[in-house]
């Protein structure tokens, strides 16, 4: 704890949405922060270009409806309309185009699930009415999901894959819908996916309500320059946050007593020194398994003191491989995000690709580096990618311009690259995989002055309606392990001035006809199982 009159100090490790939501909710409540990520410029504020000058951004992220504290924090931090249109989606295979996602939102509202039922009946070109029909029975699974405890343990404990067979949902519906669905999603195909966490994401994007799944992009430049730089830019000037960029956190140091953080070891990437940070009153960890692994194999007192961090640490992780084309012609693409499933080509992948100079239209000079744009900017992301990454960048290349492209949309064959770049990021992504959720870090740990913070994190009272690998959930939960430091009184903004708890907004209620079905579900299922009688999908 800070000494009487000064404000506490917190290192957090990791700049993605979860590190710079602990550090706007601790920097707003009086508190020194300090900020390191690997990353040369974590504030946004250096755009990430290619060799030839050109912009990239890894992964395309989108913005769903239900992200209502991203929302307000562009609204609090005055941007304005940063975001495109909520747009269309579309699902291809090699038999051409397999379905489109419209704007839910622009047609009549209708209860969960029969909205979604009526917007799509006209949008699967090959799907037959019975096999879309064959998921009803995930739906009861749904209602079941958080009866309890040991129930919600229970699903954790089945791969994804098994409980959609035992529903006896189709084998084509899963092949050609869900598993490209889960491969784009939570980045692993449903054998390798927790059930659990497979239909919170399913209920969180599709089901909750009609409009769930309506995605928006942004709308010109990057994630970082639109929305981090702004944030990072008043954090800086108005409170008390230090940046530390291309620098790597090397070791968590314990006090005398071995209960308490006291200190943090740092390396330079670039120079290889190393550097102590003192006076360290708590830290935040919003870094995925890779990093926790890292940082736990050099803080042994502190991997001691809270085991529950280097079990996270063993967790699974999945690579990506991220690329991004600049066409000598424009491609007319009906939808500007696109799935690709099926493809032998994809090699076991899920990959997606977007038409960013219609999703920035208007941009183009900055897609093309301030260059005379000559013709459409693609961008394609490779999930689950283990295999994709062995090729080499020409053969990446060519998989997307001679066997996928193609098939989707035949005019990619007159198109000729110009400019290309392709960059791989292995153990990038948290792997849900089944049985993994006691293994997931928890916000508060067994050291208090240590907490927890990002998608994978198990939040306990604190959790959010925001599932899955999702830009809202790691934010929120940045915002609530600030508020738990804050709260428990491990830090203060000095003398308890501005100590307070930052504003978490909950996502929309579930609809009337959910909470009466989870009800009668546990009013029917209770008893049962406690003669022993379940869900013939749970049975053991």
């Amino acid at each position: 704890m800070a000494e009487h009159g000064r404000p506490s100090h917190v290192v957090v490790v990791g700049a993605g949405w979860a590190g710079w939501g602990a550090a706007k909710a601790l920097c707003e409540a009086g508190v020194r922060v300090t900020l390191i990520d690997g990353m040369t410029d974590p504030s946004g504020r250096t755009p990430d270009r290619t060799a030839s000058g050109k912009p990239f951004e890894p992964g395309t992220r989108g913005f769903w409806r239900d992200y209502p504290n991203i929302n307000a924090l562009t609204a609090e931090l005055g941007l304005g309309d940063v975001f495109t249109p909520f747009t269309t989606s579309a699902f291809w295979s090699p038999d051409g185009l397999e379905a489109t996602a419209p704007v839910f939102g622009n047609g009549l509202q209708l209860p969960s699930p029969l909205g979604q039922a009526f917007a799509t009946l006209s949008n699967f070109r090959r799907l037959p009415v019975s096999d879309r029909l064959s998921i009803a029975g995930l739906l009861i699974a749904m209602l079941d999901l958080n009866r309890n405890p040991e129930t919600f343990s229970r699903y954790d404990g089945i791969d994804a894959l098994t409980l959609f067979r035992q529903l006896k949902i189709s084998e084509r519906m899963i092949e050609e819908f869900l598993r490209p669905i889960l491969l784009v999603g939570l980045f692993k195909p449903p054998e390798e996916l927790s059930a659990a966490v497979t239909m919170e994401l399913l209920y969180y994007y599709a089901l909750a309500h009609q409009d769930s799944f309506d995605v928006r992009w942004i709308r010109s430049r990057s994630i970082a320059e639109q929305l981090i730089a702004p944030l990072a830019e008043r954090l800086v000037a108005q409170h008390q946050l230090t940046v530390l960029g291309g620098t790597l956190v090397t070791g968590l140091n314990l006090d005398e007593a071995g209960a308490r953080i006291h200190s943090v070891t740092t390396r330079s990437k670039a120079s290889g020194v190393s550097a102590e940070i003192d006076a360290v009153d708590a830290v935040v960890m919003a870094v995925g398994a890779r990093g926790m692994r890292g940082v736990m194999a050099e803080s042994p007192a502190c991997a001691q003191a809270a085991p529950e961090l280097a079990m996270a640490g063993e967790l699974g992780a999945i690579d990506v491989v991220s690329v991004r084309l600049w066409l000598d012609r424009h491609v007319a693409v009906a939808d500007p995000a696109n799935v690709f499933s099926c493809f032998a080509a994809l090699r076991g992948s899920g990959a997606t690709f977007f038409m960013l100079d219609q999703l920035q239209k208007g941009s183009e000079p900055e897609l093309w580096g301030g260059a005379d744009p000559q013709g459409s900017v693609v961008a394609s992301d490779f999930y689950n990618a283990s295999e994709i990454a062995t090729l080499s960048d020409e053969q990446i290349i060519a998989t997307l311009m001679q066997e996928l492209l193609p098939q989707a949309v035949p005019a990619f064959r007159q198109a000729r690259v110009v400019d290309s770049e392709v960059r791989r990021y292995p153990a990038s992504v948290s792997l849900f995989s089944p049985g993994s959720f006691r293994q997931r870090p928890p916000l508060e740990t067994s050291l208090p002055s240590v907490v927890c913070a990002g998608d994978w994190v198990r939040m306990g009272e604190r959790e959010h309606g925001a599932k899955g690998l999702c830009q809202e959930r790691a934010y929120v939960c940045g915002l609530e392990a600030a508020n738990s430091l804050l709260q428990r009184g491990i830090v203060t903004g000095g003398d308890g001035v501005n100590s307070r708890r930052h504003r978490v907004i909950p996502i929309r209620a579930d609809e009337p006809q959910v909470l009466l079905g989870r009800a009668l579900n546990r009013l029917v299922m209770d008893p049962l199982e406690k003669i022993g009688i379940n869900w013939p999908w749970l049975a053991s």
